[in-house]
């Protein structure tokens, strides 16, 4: 409940979210650690401390419908990532940071890679989209634009896709009133795809090139 003369709820949040984002681009780290660090005070902490303050909601919650929507989203997502594994352009560009396939060291990297992916759930699909649920299904169109943009240096194909994903990983977690679908999806398909990477493609590159000539990206 907004109280007279102050902002409303929605409105604190897209200020806050606006505030995170530009020191969130300029606090430039270049470690795996680091950017755990910084996406977690940023991203995470920040997002939860609002709600928790104003009694609200930013989709950590889990109930029937969010694990329902979870496995869906999670199997609709997978191809993407199976597919995109064997692109050159992706495998060349990741890991983003360096890691063995050695479970010693991979199952860190991985715990961090979800972290990571749980902060950026909690930024963008929480307070930028489940929180602010007042302004109706459009919430899911709020964030998009920046979403992409902060994939300009990533592979064409995954820029071209980071629009529609955050689109589609709002409205799953509007549905679901919870940010547990697009953080599974989006944390298991990091480590997924670094996962793969590390190892021979699961189809030969060659033959999913020819399948994909039509798109006017390169791949």
């Amino acid at each position: 409940m907004s109280i007279p003369g102050r902002l409303s709820w929605v409105h604190q949040s897209l200020l806050v979210g606006g505030v995170v984002l530009l020191v969130w681009v300029n606090w430039s780290t270049t470690t795996l650690t680091g950017r755990v660090v910084r996406d977690t005070l940023l991203y995470l902490l920040v997002p939860l401390g609002l709600g928790l303050v104003h009694g609200r909601n930013v989709g950590w919650r889990v109930d029937r419908r969010a694990i329902r929507d979870t496995l869906v989203l999670s199997a609709f997502v997978l191809p993407f990532y199976l597919v995109g594994s064997t692109l050159p352009s992706v495998r060349e560009f990741y890991p983003l940071w360096e890691t063995t396939p050695a479970l010693g060291a991979f199952v860190p990297h991985a715990i961090q890679l979800f972290v990571l992916a749980l902060a950026t759930e909690t930024y963008f699909r929480g307070l930028l989209c489940v929180g602010v649920r007042d302004l109706g299904a459009k919430c899911v169109f709020i964030s998009p634009v920046v979403y992409a943009l902060l994939h300009v240096h990533k592979p064409p194909i995954e820029l071209a896709l980071s629009g529609p994903t955050d689109v589609l990983f709002g409205a799953v977690d509007y549905h679901a009133d919870s940010i547990l679908p697009s953080t599974v999806a989006h944390g298991g398909g990091l480590v997924l795809l670094d996962w793969l990477v590390l190892h021979e493609p699961l189809v030969s590159p060659e033959a999913v090139l020819r399948w994909l000539a039509w798109l006017p990206l390169p791949l």
